[in-house]
């Protein structure tokens, strides 16, 4: 009877760990059936959400599993069944499925996680999936209709990450394009660390803090959102921010499947696995990407939850998934190399190596590559077997 390897998620991770999966199998001239099974077959380009027309931002999935013989399931996991070696899914017309596995790849993603403030679940955006992102677009848009006010020209960005930075220096010519060149506008950071960037190193936070003031955008720091209503923001303080747009970028979590899983997780619910990416406890259950907390290396850094380690965490779980299987070394995985790419909106970007963040480039030189990066690196490649599965090695050169 074949072998099955079964995948929960199509995000970066999982697309390439059935790829990495499939082209081991096909190295080895052996039969595995690799199984996807998520909400639909596409890569939804979640780097780019804070974008306008987030509705393009999304490749095809089918017609690259298709040519490597991967199988997909249109539907959602609900239960994962460790003991049976089992997981019950929704297909995509509302029946309860029970599908069995030899091994899993748990590649489910992340979600913010909007229900630690008051009222930010219900009156603040996010841009968390393509679906809630598409959401705070149209709002944008729809603000040209409404009476003008300093509600309507007021943007707060909750959360000075990555995310929170590149949406909130996005937001300035967004907000000149929507409301017009002589709009008042107003964008507000609310960072509870000291400075902008704080957790980062001093040469990336003082390229943040630069163009943040050249493009006006203002941030409220050693700050804490209390509430969030229709009117705007409560900061712990008692200091109001009228906004009739809150963005929600803070309290990332991993899907809720990890906590059905008996294994150790970190903080932000990922599973702790070993360098074969094998969870704590469970041989026969790999967890990639976003559920992963996974050592890069042996000086203490861990996997973040970015595409740049998802890509290869996945590959590297679908190699090691098939390797099991077929009775071949596995490898260890290891991302020594961590670089950052920040859009920082009209201003340019900024580009560093290194988990000390060495700036290497800036402005227009930094941005040339962003956009390289995010509309060519980390796309899926084209439906093309020899090429996909070159790409899909877990040792070829990435980042």
């Amino acid at each position: 009877m074949r072998k099955q390897i079964l995948i929960v998620g199509a995000g970066f991770a999982g697309m390439w760990a059935a790829l990495s999966a499939a082209r081991l199998a096909d190295k080895h001239q052996q039969s595995i059936d690799i199984t996807v099974i998520a909400p639909q077959p596409e890569l939804r380009v979640r780097p780019r959400f804070y974008e306008n027309d987030v509705q393009t931002l999304v490749a095809p999935l089918q017609p690259l599993f298709d040519v490597t013989g991967v199988n997909f399931l249109c539907g959602t996991v609900t239960q994962l069944l460790p003991q049976s070696k089992e997981v019950s899914w929704t297909d995509a017309s509302g029946q309860k499925q029970l599908l069995s596995y030899d091994r899993l790849i748990l590649a489910s993603g992340s979600q913010v996680n909007r229900s630690m403030v008051a009222g930010a679940a219900q009156h603040a955006f996010d841009l968390d999936q393509l679906e809630s992102a598409a959401v705070l677009e149209q709002h944008l848009k729809g603000l040209a209709h409404q009476p003008e006010s300093e509600a309507r020209n007021t943007v707060v960005v909750c959360g000075g990450g990555f995310t929170g930075i590149e949406m909130a220096l996005e937001l300035p010519g967004r907000l000149r394009d929507i409301l017009g060149a002589d709009a008042k506008t107003r964008v507000v950071v609310v960072e509870r660390g000291p400075q902008p960037g704080a957790r980062w190193s001093q040469e990336l936070r003082d390229v943040i803090a630069e163009a943040s003031a050249e493009l006006g955008v203002e941030w409220q720091v050693n700050a804490e959102v209390e509430s969030v209503d229709a009117s705007g923001v409560t900061l712990k303080d008692g200091q109001t921010i009228a906004s009739q747009t809150v963005i929600w970028t803070v309290g990332v979590q991993a899907n809720g499947l990890t906590a059905q899983i008996d294994a150790p997780r970190d903080r932000q619910g990922r599973l702790h696995v070993n360098t074969e990416l094998q969870v704590v406890g469970h041989e026969d259950i790999y967890a990639t990407g976003d559920v992963a907390y996974a050592a890069t290396d042996d000086k203490g850094n861990h996997a973040l939850m970015t595409c740049q380690h998802a890509i290869l965490l996945g590959k590297f779980a679908g190699n090691n998934a098939a390797a099991s299987l077929l009775d071949v070394a596995p490898l260890p995985y290891r991302q020594e190399n961590y670089v950052t790419c920040l859009d920082l909106g009209a201003w340019g970007a900024v580009y560093s190596e290194g988990w000390d963040q060495q700036v290497k480039l800036t402005r227009a030189e930094a941005k040339k590559l962003k956009v390289s990066i995010v509309s060519e690196l980390i796309y899926p490649p084209k439906a093309d077997r020899a090429v996909a599965f070159e790409i899909a090695d877990p040792l070829a050169p990435f980042v």
